[in-house]
């Protein structure tokens, strides 16, 4: 069969239309523990062109299950771009993980599994939006994970405003920032470059399609209000468990039972008392333990337990236990339960031993989330803003990352 030019042009945009947003899929419950980075120490895999990334589980079946890892390249809005396998990868992806070892000596038996990009059979040739996908010896994709790989071509430098708007004055913070092109030649930068502002490394949350305000030589200035503004939240609760028979300021009790566990003090609603400041590591987490050298083998798996009182606020509605330890999930085994004896919103989550934050959310029927309603939002809170600069230009055919830029808002002013 014959195809004409416009046969053969339609062809070409299909792909394109039926392309789908890669959102990352979340671990079934007996993977646990997923930490993926680069080297700095936040726990967000946003890494220069050239240096590595780490992936880190834990597979509770402990069972040494084979597992598999895909990497695929996305445009700016995160659908796949057109780019083929070979032009955004060197080597071949697909390969086995073979970095793998047994806990040693805990009560909870597990599979700890490792993973560099880039490695010997695989490393990446561009810039720009990348999806880490995890599968097993089925084939079934167990999770997935968003990572950003960027060259450092452009200047970013940004600040954190409280808002002007009197209506969220105490509440929001706005985010300005700059990009410098220095010796980076763009002609239609308004067309080509793109931005996306992050808080806390939070992607649900992320205020993309910000177009310059205006131009000033080879600077693009964004100095918005509305337009780049974010709820300020709340500092987030924490516990430690590095110690698994020591009780601290938050832990109140420890019991053993075929595990560990520990019942963390009741928490309170936070949105009607005044801020207080006490520093925290803005929902992420980190995995370490005083009980043995090795924290990826010899850490404990340990009940944590949650409680918080019930009020008309959360109504018949979900409260979810919610922080960077599960990816922000909405899960079954983060949901609170209402417990009648004590009038109490309780949940008990498995957490590998170390120093983690957490929050409570509100889902409501209509499947919004609320995210500050028990919390708060203060324009004081200490949070942390990234700014990806991406950019296409004329006859490419997918968009690449020239430059990140951050802020935070502890130093923010009027």
């Amino acid at each position: 069969m014959r195809l004409s030019l416009k046969h053969f042009i339609l062809l070409l945009f299909v792909p394109s239309l039926f392309a789908q947003v890669q959102e990352e899929v979340n671990a079934p419950t007996n993977i646990k523990s997923i930490v993926f980075k680069g080297e700095r120490e936040d726990q967000f895999p946003i890494v220069q062109m050239g240096e590595p990334i780490f992936l880190e589980f834990d597979d509770l079946l402990a069972n040494e299950q084979d597992y598999y890892y895909k990497i695929v390249h996305c445009d700016y809005d995160w659908t796949p771009s057109r780019l083929l396998k070979s032009q955004y990868l060197s080597g071949i992806d697909n390969q086995r993980i073979v970095d793998y070892e047994n806990s040693y000596t805990t009560l909870q038996p597990y599979s700890n599994y490792k993973l560099t990009i880039p490695n010997d059979n695989v490393g990446l040739k561009v810039s720009g939006n990348f999806i880490l996908e995890i599968y097993n010896g089925s084939n079934d994709l167990q999770f997935s994970r968003r990572f950003i790989v960027y060259k450092d071509l452009v200047k970013v430098g940004g600040v954190v405003k409280r808002s002007r708007d009197f209506s969220f004055i105490n509440e929001k913070q706005v985010v300005q920032f700059n990009i410098n092109a220095g010796g980076f030649n763009w002609v239609n930068p308004k067309k080509e470059v793109k931005v996306a502002i992050l808080q806390n490394y939070h992607w649900p949350t992320a205020i993309c399609n910000i177009a310059p305000q205006f131009t000033l030589g080879d600077e693009l200035v964004y100095k918005y209000d509305q337009e780049t503004s974010f709820y300020g939240g709340n500092e987030y609760l924490n516990f430690d468990t590095k110690d698994l028979r020591a009780p601290s300021s938050a832990i109140s009790r420890i019991e053993i039972m075929d595990l560990y566990n520990h019942f963390l003090f009741p928490d309170r609603f936070r949105a009607e008392r005044p801020y207080t400041y006490f520093p925290d590591i803005n929902g992420d987490f980190v995995v370490r333990t005083l009980q043995g050298d090795d924290v990826s083998r010899e850490a404990e798996y340990t009940l944590v337990h949650f409680s918080i009182p019930y009020s008309e606020v959360i109504g018949l509605d979900d409260v979810y236990v919610y922080g960077k330890f599960n990816n922000y999930a909405l899960a079954p085994e983060n949901k609170m339960t209402y417990n009648e004896s004590n009038g109490m919103m309780e949940a008990t989550i498995k957490f590998k031993q170390g120093f983690y934050n957490y929050k409570y959310v509100i889902e409501r029927d209509n499947e919004v989330l609320e995210l500050n309603t028990i919390s708060g939002n203060f324009h004081f809170t200490e949070n942390s803003y990234l700014i990806l600069v991406y950019y296409r230009n004329f006859g490419d055919i997918y968009d690449s990352i020239i430059g990140v830029g951050s802020a935070n808002s502890q130093f923010i002013s009027n």
